[in-house]
């Protein structure tokens, strides 16, 4: 089944238009449609990141070490989540002597506006697709990189050592896996032709081999399986999941540049780690795993689409509780020494094999 995103997909904003009737408004009704597309898709990520954070993180960890969990917060501990939010929305806020408060204030809104502005360009399957500019992509890796921003600025503001240290890390980790991240997703550029969301998933959508009656997808990562293991790897390192977490890493710097938050903030701090991993698992699976695409009708792209990003904070959670963190410097020789090298490689490779079997 083709994925319901192709470039005929009509807008989430133009869909709801057409719902309401409104569509003959001008642009008042344009901004009013795209503020009601924007409020469901950003109320759709916030359940999944409340479910990830007080419960399901939390649930995962104990499974893999044996233990117990949650299980006195009603059924399978879920009255956690509503308690968790309760909690910290009620705590004090402290604000410590000597930090930059105007920085210091707006550092975890541009954590938060990164993650949830990235998904605005990522079609989700189901119609859910809030816009489908050219550049999608483009737009989808710039604004995830202000999420470097925000820990730069929390670290510095902060006027503590750890959590400069910290927003350090974070600065020169994103940078040194940045790269490799992008030139990857170039990789995939070169077989589409294009930027724009929409197209990517819809040439994913033919078939790559027909064995009897199965069908294998022409997603990315069966193309050039080498390519999705690089991205995997830098993805990981840009969220700052296990063994790549060095700019918290609480055995080294206590909390590294989320130190000196606490109540609100720590919450806006807490959610954007959450809402990067889903916007991580959103670029990947709509790179190299058909995006909404999978089996059954068109309606279910949404299912698929939340599954694939489901899976992607599954193995982050995976990763945390097996593997162990590397040292920082261990880390920036990966990143510069083994992903940018490979990365280059892969580029060099996919350019060579479309340019003579595809051109």
């Amino acid at each position: 089944m083709a994925p319901p995103t192709v470039a005929t997909a009509m807008p989430l904003p133009d869909a709801i238009a057409d719902l309401l009737g409104i569509g003959d408004l001008g642009f008042a009704g344009q901004a009013a449609t795209a503020f009601v597309a924007a409020f469901l898709i950003a109320n759709l990520l916030l359940v999944m990141s409340a479910f990830a954070g007080p419960w399901g993180k939390r649930k995962i960890f104990a499974d893999f070490s044996d233990r117990y969990s949650i299980t006195e917060h009603g059924p399978w501990g879920l009255f956690i989540i509503p308690a968790a939010a309760i909690q910290l929305m009620a705590k004090e806020l402290i604000v410590p002597k000597g930090v930059d408060r105007p920085a210091w204030d707006i550092a975890p809104i541009i954590m938060v506006f990164s993650a949830i502005f990235g998904f605005a360009v990522i079609p989700m399957g189901s119609g859910i697709h809030l816009a489908d500019p050219e550049v999608g992509l483009l737009f989808a890796f710039a604004i995830a990189s202000l999420s470097t921003l925000g820990m730069m600025t929390a670290g510095y503001a902060s006027d503590n050592k750890y959590a400069l240290m910290g927003g350090l890390r974070a600065t020169a980790q994103n940078i040194a896996y940045e790269i490799p991240l992008i030139l990857t997703g170039a990789s995939v550029i070169l077989y589409t032709g294009s930027l724009q969301m929409s197209e990517i998933v819809a040439v994913q959508a033919e078939t790559l081999v027909q064995l009897g009656p199965v069908s294998i997808p022409g997603w990315f990562a069966f193309v050039n399986p080498f390519a999705f293991v690089l991205f995997l790897a830098a993805g990981m390192a840009e969220v700052a999941r296990n063994p790549f977490d060095t700019p918290e890493a609480p055995t080294e710097i206590v909390a590294g540049y989320q130190t000196e938050y606490s109540s609100v903030y720590f919450v806006l701090v807490y959610l954007s780690e959450f809402l990067h991993i889903f916007l991580a698992g959103g670029i990947m699976a709509t790179l190299f795993l058909g995006g909404p695409a999978g089996p059954g009708p068109a309606a279910l792209g949404i299912v698929w689409f939340v599954l694939k990003v489901t899976a992607f904070f599954l193995l982050t959670q995976w990763f945390r509780t097996a593997m162990p963190r590397v040292r920082i410097d261990q880390l920036i020789e990966i990143g510069w020494k083994g992903l940018l090298v490979l990365s280059f490689a892969n580029l060099l490779l996919t350019a060579g094999i479309v340019g003579v079997f595809f051109v």
